[in-house]
């Protein structure tokens, strides 16, 4: 029971760092005001942040599981997963850095503001947890491949 109620605050406090990192990007950017207008469905550019923002989710936890070591691609023992995240994660932020490079409008304007600064905080994330399984890959095949 104190497990579950640890657990539950833990994801509450992860949401709770996720949404002021996002709304941190969008002060920085000045694009958290409002839109006058609110524009409804899907736009090109919520659909770019979406998907963007759905391939840093991913990168995160392929990172997550990579720096557990228990993505084991082949024979790497997550250095594939570490590699993977990495890529993708830099891919996410900097996707996520151009969309709100070229925005004009904060949130409700059909920009898709909201994930683009989504997706360069999953990004960044992802790249650390990349280059942390990469690092801790690296550091455990150099030092088995010493021969004493």
């Amino acid at each position: 029971m104190k497990r579950t109620f640890l657990l539950i605050l833990v994801a509450l406090a992860a949401v709770a760092v996720f949404a002021g990192l996002v709304h941190a990007v969008l002060v920085a950017a000045q694009l958290s005001e409002p839109a006058a207008t609110t524009v409804y469905g899907l736009t090109p550019r919520r659909l770019w942040a979406t998907t963007v923002s759905v391939l840093a989710l991913i990168s995160v936890v392929i990172g997550g599981l990579a720096l557990r070591r228990s993505f084991d691609i082949s024979t790497g023992k997550g250095r594939m997963g570490a590699i993977v995240a990495l890529v993708a994660g830099v891919i996410a932020a900097v996707n996520g850095g151009l969309n709100l490079a070229t925005a004009k409008g904060g949130p409700g304007s059909g920009n898709g503001v909201v994930g683009a600064a989504a997706a360069l905080v999953l990004g960044l994330i992802a790249t650390v947890l990349g280059g942390l399984a990469l690092t801790r890959s690296r550091r455990r095949v150099s030092s088995s491949s010493v021969v004493d």
